[in-house]
């Protein structure tokens, strides 16, 4: 295999890569807008909620 034909290779892997990425983040980005869309836009629960701090009478 000559240079240009591993060069060439690469830059298809690149493109390949690239495209990948950009219609990845625009398929996202379309998912997250239309969850936003039927959810409202309040905030999510939290994960794992601390429990309430107890407070010391003794002062």
């Amino acid at each position: 295999m000559s240079l240009g034909t591993i060069g060439a290779f690469l830059v298809v892997l690149l493109l390949v890569f690239v495209v990948g990425n950009l219609w990845f983040h625009l398929v996202e980005g379309v998912l997250k807008w239309l969850k936003g869309l039927f959810r409202g836009r309040k905030e999510p629960p939290a994960w794992h909620p601390l429990p309430p701090e107890q407070e010391d009478d003794n002062s």
